[in-house]
């Protein structure tokens, strides 16, 4: 990953360079990832909603604890099969994936319309949506940052920043429908697996990777970084897996992402639910969501641009941090508009996480190993997202949201300072640019 020496009498410009990175196959890419996260993350990130509603229909026998391992198992299916899915990726390139994936989300949504019984949601939306979204955010992800290098960072942030439109839209789409229009739960659903659909398919249609080739004005082992991105399919060998998994500013990142994740999704699942409690409509309530997930649309692209000037794991670090801060504020906001701008705020820092944290992985890697790369973060973050949301639930049941805003931003600040240190490994100088 050393810097590219072009030849003096290169007839490669410096400006042809960084115009190649703008490609209108990269830009295609970025279109159809963006789809791929709306849909899958996107949906996961509206689970405050079900959350609510099957506490008070199909799930009411069932407490706050039980109802929300369908999310968190889903979550944790997403990030377990990560190292599976980028390893895939990497070795017989996006395609497969991103067929396999999307097949899985299909079926997975019709089936859930079909649901009644506790092991029914859990098989169908906690199981197979989960191990589905996989195989749509690793090609995603993997297949963008190559076509990307020095703006790694915007083009993560567009890329990931489709999970928060998602997590604006669908809320909306599933209160309209089984709240307003008198649709019944399977049709609900059901319209969700015919707008998922065209969506579905346009990701597959434009994630494709750049093809393999070599530069004819490079030296012999020189990368050009207008063809940074090329990689030969199935060319990733274990010795490299290996030594990225040895590195320590890989596993120090790791470590800060599974403790965070212990307490970031908290909010995203308990929103809806707390301002209920304090007495708030339905409908208010269902739309905290949505206002989450809306700063989350933004804080997901500007430090992504912002990351890109002052560094990945710098800007990463500051807004797991700054998310902690804000979750230990959580129950200070009671008022309608302490709430609105409490969920703004959160959702501002902590949508920055996702596509830091995916840039940051790319950052410590060269591009033949991004699929596993970013797959092995998913996994190092499975087990904790498994169990980050039922304790959320447990601490609520037991205790009250005051306990769970404490749990989250201990959580949260313990991890930022984690991923700092993973920064300190790389580069020791406080005011690195990293």
């Amino acid at each position: 990953m050393g810097q590219v020496r072009i030849s003096s009498s290169s007839a490669v410009s410096k400006e042809e360079v960084e115009k190649s990175e703008h490609s209108i196959r990269g830009w295609l890419a970025i279109l159809g990832s963006f789809a791929a996260f709306f849909c899958s993350v996107g949906f996961i990130n509206a689970f405050g909603v079900f959350q609510d509603y099957y506490r008070a229909h199909q799930l009411s026998a069932h407490s706050d604890f039980d109802i929300s391992w369908i999310g968190s198992f889903a979550t944790f299916m997403l990030f377990g099969c990560g190292p599976l899915a980028g390893i895939l990726v990497d070795r017989k390139g996006p395609t497969l994936p991103l067929v396999a994936g999307s097949l899985g989300m299909l079926v997975a949504i019709f089936m859930t319309s079909l649901c009644s019984q506790y092991y029914q949601f859990f098989l169908a939306q906690a199981l197979l949506l989960g191990a589905s979204m996989a195989f749509l955010v690793c090609p995603a992800i993997a297949t963008v940052s190559r076509y990307f290098r020095r703006n790694k960072g915007m083009a993560m942030g567009l890329t990931v920043s489709g999970s928060s439109l998602g997590g604006i839209v669908w809320p909306i789409v599933i209160n309209e429908l089984l709240n307003k229009d008198n649709i019944s739960f399977g049709w609900t659903i059901r319209i969700i697996g015919f707008i998922m659909l065209p969506l579905l398919l346009l990701a597959l249609l434009t994630i494709v990777s750049p093809q393999a080739a070599s530069h004819p004005e490079l030296t012999a082992g020189e990368e050009d970084q207008s063809t940074q991105g090329r990689h030969q399919v199935g060319k990733v060998s274990r010795e490299q897996v290996y030594s990225l998994v040895k590195t320590p500013a890989f596993l120090l990142l790791c470590a800060g992402l599974a403790i965070s994740y212990l307490g970031m999704f908290s909010p995203f699942f308990y929103v809806t639910s707390y301002a209920r409690s304090l007495g708030h409509s339905t409908s208010f309530a269902f739309y905290l969501v949505s206002i989450v997930n809306a700063a989350s649309f933004f804080g997901r692209i500007l430090p992504g641009i912002l990351a890109d000037r002052y560094g990945h794991f710098n800007l990463c670090s500051l807004a797991v941090i700054l998310s902690g801060i804000i979750a230990f504020c959580w129950t200070a906001a009671e008022g309608v508009a302490a709430l609105v701008i409490w969920s703004l705020a959160y959702g501002l820092t902590s949508g920055a996480i996702m596509s830091l944290q995916a840039a940051c992985a790319a950052h410590l890697t060269s591009p033949e190993l991004q699929g596993t790369s970013m797959g092995l973060i998913l996994g190092s973050v499975a087990i904790t997202a498994l169990f980050g949301t039922p304790i959320s639930g447990q601490l609520v049941g037991s205790y009250s949201y005051l306990a769970l805003s404490m749990y989250a931003g201990a959580c949260l600040v313990v991890g930022g300072a984690l991923i700092f240190c993973a920064r300190l490994k790389l580069n020791g100088q406080i005011f690195a640019r990293q």
